[in-house]
């Protein structure tokens, strides 16, 4: 593989293939050397089955978040790590929509991904997870995850750059050592800020470490339009044309939660 200096990184796409492509054209213009998803290709949006053939046409590399590794293996939920009722209430209706709806071959196709990828960035040692290193649906939330235990992963696991996703709230510690953590945040819906724009991480060793959330505008009124002629729940909806999140809120820790709307 050529040496690389400049990657673009995904979080989940949750089903917005609208934002996807969007992101894509954006990275290229932008001037990558590759393309990089770090998993949840479904949840949330409509239309599962339109993601892959973006992601095989522009040779996006991905990983295994949990609804891939659930769909693919037909499991009866999507590991998401939510513990209060309406989280998983909403989840459910998300993962039976997502499953129902994914064909068979892409179902195959996810349960082949690796749950990690190591690559050289310049001369730095990424290693791309999805939730955390050490548990795929660990949730590292910016104002409760300790720089200690950010360092102590990047030791047990020899990486000088960790990137995850699964939050859906993007952000960037420095680590001793010129080692960092990132949250790439998520293509698939805003991060709660009322804003209806989503976001994507360029990543860059050139030759210092570097990282940059791009916001990414894309056809949300369609994706949203999409969503209500499939039905999804009208809390879905909200979300895609306020920035605002209506679900999944009592994962949030306190901090994150009190930037939101609710």
């Amino acid at each position: 593989m050529p040496e690389m200096e400049r990657i673009a990184v995904f979080g989940g796409i949750y089903n917005n293939y609208l934002a996807l492509d969007a992101a894509i054209q954006d990275a290229r213009q932008r001037g990558v050397d590759a393309l990089y998803c770090l998993g949840d290709l479904g949840a949330f949006g409509p239309h599962p089955d339109r993601v892959f053939p973006l992601l095989r046409e522009h040779a996006v590399q991905c990983i295994q978040g949990n609804y891939d590794i659930s769909i693919g293996n037909d499991l009866s939920d999507c590991q998401c790590g939510y513990t209060d009722p309406r989280d998983n209430y909403f989840a459910r209706l998300s993962y039976q929509y997502t499953y129902q709806h994914t064909n068979s071959a892409n179902r195959d196709w996810m349960k082949d991904l690796p749950g990690q990828r190591r690559r050289q960035l310049g001369r730095y040692r990424v290693l791309m997870c999805h939730g955390s290193p050490r548990r795929m649906n660990e949730f590292l939330w910016e104002s409760t995850t300790s720089t200690h235990f950010l360092e102590h992963l990047a030791d047990a696991h020899q990486a000088d750059v960790i990137l995850g996703t699964h939050t859906g709230i993007k952000w960037h510690r420095q680590l001793s050592g010129d080692r960092h953590f990132v949250n790439v945040g998520v293509l698939g819906r805003p991060e709660n800020d009322g804003r209806t724009n989503v976001w994507y991480a360029i990543v860059e060793a050139r030759p210092e470490f570097r990282v940059e959330f791009i916001p990414l505008a894309y056809d949300h009124p369609a994706l949203a339009a999409e969503m209500r002629s499939e039905r999804l729940p009208d809390e879905f909806v909200e979300t895609v044309l306020t920035g605002w999140w209506t679900t999944c809120l009592e994962v949030l820790p306190a901090r994150e939660r009190r930037r939101g709307k609710w």
